[in-house]
């Protein structure tokens, strides 16, 4: 049996183990066990959040359960982002939470993220410790009587964390009223997002904000941007926000139309930061994935790059060793520990408003910073992931970094979330790296799939 928790929690289809509600239920109780017995927090509430899947009922009922079994106080706060919920554990002193939610996935998959009473994702030593239990079928003690957990329903501690994001965004104090266009995705910021916006001054229209349950990221949000390009084409906006299923992402897209990924943020968030003295070791994180034009972009801004494995996780990791407050992912998983312990896809929209503000910049300004080099990536669903063991395919790898030589160049890893080779090349001359790429997929469709 392999691990059940990957780079972001334990994620897989919904109703099939390990996201059936007995393993859900399982997975909440000795989550709850291993967070009482390092961190002591007997007495404070145990959070459970989820996104818009119809799935999500089902595993909130199972998880609250688990909890509730060790004797915790369980808060169902319904449909809230996950950066939301982190926040509300940290702030108001939660004993841990799990958020339900496959963040990017179809809605037929789903997840579990366990988070800490600092409102950081569980470590790696209580993920250990949880899967141990599991796999050996470990017997739990659980408590009787008045011992036994209750559940609530709250509605209002989302509120803490909207206020917390308005004063970084500001209120829209140009004498023109901006205007603002979202998608949501369907997912878990579509109650939200819109009208946290016009409370604050700004004109905004919107798209996937009419969750059903099984439409959560479907031709919407952070990895479907063209729904947004497409709507901003038909009028004029200042600026537009895509999220996806669970709100950790944002995508931009300036007035004009042109994207804004999570590289050219990092990159203009790096710069501001640095010209108003503020920006740690002139130094940002993000991973092996970024455009070579951050690389670049940033050297020519005298800032230092850290880059770690892909995943969020270890762009937090390396942020917090080093005290670094800006890093992420060009998907747009931007965390900025001034302000929140996981990527947040709102605070990101909020801090680009307030850069646009401080400096009196548009987007397409802003972001003209940073020049993208041609990137093509493919992604190979496979039944064994383990490429490196394969000498056909690590040679082909080899010849095609060859041919770029300096020049540009490729990539190949396993995704942590979903049975997926990822094979990306990076070079000036697209229709060269986009051969290059198909390749090395054919290799590696031949002897993994």
């Amino acid at each position: 049996m392999g691990r059940f928790f990957g780079t972001d929690g334990v994620r897989g289809l919904a109703n099939r183990f390990p996201l059936d509600g007995n393993t859900a239920y399982r997975i909440a109780q000795l989550a709850s066990k291993h967070l009482l017995a390092n961190h002591k927090k007997h007495g404070r509430p145990f959070f459970v959040a989820k996104d818009t899947r119809r799935s999500g009922d089902l595993l909130e009922h199972a998880v609250a359960a688990g909890a509730a079994s060790m004797g915790a106080e369980v808060r169902l706060l319904g449909v809230i982002p996950t950066p939301a919920l982190a926040f509300i554990t940290k702030e108001l002193q939660g004993m841990g939470a799990i958020m339900i939610s496959a963040s990017h996935n179809p809605f037929q998959d789903n997840g579990i993220k366990v988070f800490g009473p600092d409102g950081y994702k569980i470590s790696d030593d209580i993920e250990e410790a949880i899967e141990k239990d599991l796999i050996g079928n470990v017997r739990t003690e659980m408590p009787t009587g008045e011992g036994v957990g209750v559940i609530n329903t709250d509605t209002t501690s989302v509120k803490f964390w909207l206020n917390h994001l308005a004063k970084v965004a500001g209120e829209n104090s140009s004498q023109r009223r901006m205007k603002i266009a979202l998608d949501c995705a369907n997912g878990a910021l579509s109650n939200w997002a819109p009208k946290f916006f016009s409370e604050l001054g700004y004109s905004v229209d919107a798209i996937g904000i009419n969750p059903d349950g099984i439409n959560i990221n479907k031709g919407v949000g952070s990895t479907c941007i063209n729904s947004l390009v497409s709507m901003m084409k038909k009028e004029r906006f200042d600026i537009g926000f895509a999220f996806d299923g669970d709100a950790d992402r944002l995508i931009a897209v300036s007035s004009d139309g042109e994207v804004v990924d999570g590289d050219f943020i990092l990159a203009l968030t790096a710069k501001f930061l640095k010209d108003k003295g503020k920006l740690p070791g002139n130094t940002l994180v993000t991973t092996v994935m970024a455009n070579l034009g951050l690389d670049i972009a940033m050297r020519n801004n005298d800032i230092k790059v850290l880059k770690t494995k892909v995943g969020d996780r270890f762009v937090l990791e390396e942020m917090l060793k080093g005290g670094y407050v800006v890093g992420g992912e060009q998907s747009g998983h931007i965390i900025l520990t001034e302000f929140s312990t996981t990527g947040d896809g709102l605070l990101t929209a909020c801090n680009l408003l307030r850069i646009m503000r401080e400096t009196g910049s548009s987007l397409k300004e802003l972001s003209s910073i940073m020049y993208k080099l041609p990137q093509v990536l493919v992604n190979i669903k496979v039944k064994n992931k383990d490429y490196a063991s394969v000498p056909a395919i690590t040679d082909s790898i080899k010849e095609a970094d060859s041919v770029l030589s300096g020049r540009g160049r490729i990539l190949v890893r396993p995704s942590g979330t979903e049975n997926l080779i990822r094979v990306m090349a990076e070079g000036p001359d697209e229709a060269e790296i986009k051969k290059l790429v198909e390749g090395v997929a054919n290799v590696v469709a031949k002897h993994l799939c």
